[in-house]
Formats: C-alpha cells, structure tokens, sequence
C-alpha cells in the first residue's frame, strides 16, 4: 500500500529519509549486531547517539552552555507540574491561557502556588493571541507561563510577552519548525511526538540558574531538573529509541539548511493552505489571521454533516487524520516540518474539487 498523507496532530508524520535509514539500521545498529531498541543505555553506541543529538540541538537553535539539554520521560504533560515544583520560589506564577494545553497547564499550576491568569482567551474559543503589550504581569511572580502554539485550537505567540518573570514556553507542536532565540526564555520544553520524533520523549531546555536543589518540598526524584541534568538525562533507563529517531531528525533538519529554510518551507506550505481557505466559499479558517499558526490549521464548513463527508471522502483519497478537535470541530490539517509540500498541494486540490462537486 501507498503512503498516506497523515495530517495528524500526533504522532504524526516523519521524514521519509529518517525512516528508511532508521528501517536499514533496524537489525544492525554501526556494527554493533544489534537494534537500538535492544541497546543499553550504558553502552559506548547509545552514549554517543544521546549526545550527537544533543549537540545537533544546540547547534540548530544555538543553544549556549548556560542552558541544560535533557530528554525527558512522560510527556509535555508531566511537565504542568514539574514546572512549579522546580521554578517556584515565592509560591507564585503567571500564566496566559490561549488553549487547550495552556488550560491544562494553569489548572495543574494551581495545586502548588498562587497562579495570576493574566489573560483568557475563551471568550472567542480561544482563536487569538492577546495583546501582550496591554497586559499587566506580576512583578513577583516566579515565572510566567505560555504554550507558543495551541495544536488544537491553531494560535501560535509572534512576540515574547514583556515580563520581568523568566518565560517558561511549550513548544511542543512548533519545535524546530523556525528560528528561536532560547536566550530570551527560562524554559522551552516541548513532545517530541508532534514535530521532532516518535512518542515517549519531552526535551526540555532550562538556564541551568533556574536548576538548584531548593524544589518544592515532595517533589519525586524523576521530576527534579537538577537529578536528569546531573545525570545526563540517564537517571534511569530513557527512552532509548524515540532519542534515537529526534537525533536522525535534527540532522535530517541540518541537511536542509537548517530551521531558517525549515521556516521559509512552512510558511510555503501554510501560505498554500491559508490562501485557499480565503477565497473558498465553503471552507473557512477558524483563527484570526495575524495569530494564525503554521503548524495546526483548523478549518470548518459550518456544516457538520457536510464535515463528516468531507473527512471521509478525504480518507479514502489518501488524506488521512484530518478530523478537527471537538472542542473546535470541522477539520484540521496539522501540516509539520516532516509533512512535504506536495501533501498541502494534493489536499488543497481535493478541497477544490470537493468544493465545485457540492455548489
């Protein structure tokens, strides 16, 4: 069978070029007679893929010695309350709710300290970013906190809130998909299992000045920054094989010119699919243009029975995940660094077709 075009949220697609190596190393890993999969994390194979693919993150977003590197287990969830645990010193933090995660993140905050909600964007279903700079932010808060791109509702942040707290950013659906400046964050962590590799690993990159040993009193051993920064993200066994998969994909992002061309290639794509969107009669973009997320492009009809056809006629057409979230129904086709440009194409035809066959 023929290769689908997945438009997942995730897991989602993966470069064909990583897939293949990874299938020709399957069995036999560099000489070693063995997978990846079956490697101990200890041995002198894996200590050298962990650390390659540390380096190739840093040299991708120019990450200087003053920020920590870990790969990380239970997901960008697990990390709503390891963020408390690890950054809050006066018992209080900021944060901006423009989604599902965001949401998520704030209610899990607010079982350790005193969380401000600086600002709210359901009243609109969370289709915009606010105003950053009309926004008033806590002068004591320990940090504040943002999800740089809503993979459900399809909002992504263009400027860096102006706080004095540090900014803690989930990143976990738009990682490596455009030029960062990590300097200007405390924390920027983010799945893997969205834009960089399979599910089971969350990498997190903290300003080493933020991880200390003065952590919320019961914080487990596994959720101390300070326990997998010392440890090389080996406290315990981590998950070997998704790490593997995200240093092939670091460098498959090298081999194209690194995040600058992988930007200029998203914003090609997105600009294919937004553009249409606009002039289409029956199809309509969900979020306000200028926050408009070149990641996760929800999309309705204003008609759920005609959704519903559309969705399945796509599947059978090779277009496959495209169901929107309930909470914005519709469509959504989430179009990541991996997902190739012939695949917006071939899904911007069909909905023309689609459209013409149901005047």
């Amino acid at each position: 069978m023929a290769r689908v075009y997945n438009f997942a949220a995730g897991p989602a697609n993966l470069p064909e070029e990583v897939l293949k190596e990874a299938a020709e190393e399957m069995l036999d890993y560099k000489g070693t007679g063995m997978s990846v999969m079956e490697m101990s994390h200890r041995s002198k194979a894996f200590d050298a893929i962990i650390k390659e693919a540390e380096q190739d993150l840093r040299d991708l977003y120019g990450i200087s010695d003053d920020y920590a590197v870990m790969f990380l287990q239970g997901g960008a969830s697990t990390q709503f309350a390891a963020i408390p645990m690890n950054l809050m010193k006066s018992g209080k933090a900021d944060y901006i709710v423009t989604g599902n995660w965001s949401n998520k993140a704030y209610k899990e905050a607010q079982m350790y300290g005193d969380i401000t909600l600086v600002a709210n964007t359901k009243d609109k279903n969370y289709t915009y970013i606010p105003d950053l700079d009309s926004l008033e932010y806590s002068d004591d808060a320990d940090y504040l906190y943002v999800c740089w791109n809503e993979t459900i509702h399809g909002t992504t942040y263009r400027q860096i809130p102006p706080t004095k707290a540090n900014i803690v950013a989930d990143v976990s659906s738009c990682f490596l998909s455009e030029p960062m400046d990590i300097s200007k964050f405390g924390v920027v962590y983010g799945g893997a299992q969205k834009n960089i590799g399979p599910a089971g690993v969350v990498v997190a990159i903290v300003r080493k000045d933020l991880i200390s040993d003065e952590v919320m009193a019961g914080t487990p051993t596994m959720l101390k920054w300070k326990t997998q920064m010392e440890n090389d993200s080996m406290y315990n066994t981590p998950p070997c094989y998704a790490i593997y998969i995200c240093g092939k994909v670091f460098k498959w992002i090298k081999s194209i010119g690194g995040l600058e061309a992988m930007k200029e290639r998203n914003e090609k794509k997105a600009a294919i699919l937004y553009d249409f969107l606009d002039k289409s009669e029956m199809f309509k973009s969900t979020v306000e243009k200028k926050d408009r997320s070149l990641m996760n492009v929800p999309f309705v009809t204003g008609d759920d029975a005609l959704d519903k056809e559309f969705i399945a006629a796509a599947t059978a057409a090779g277009l496959v995940e495209l169901k929107g979230h309930r909470s914005v129904g519709g469509m959504r086709a989430s179009i990541y660094n991996a997902m190739p440009i012939e695949g917006v194409e071939k899904l911007v035809a069909f909905m023309e077709e689609f459209e013409k066959a149901h005047k």
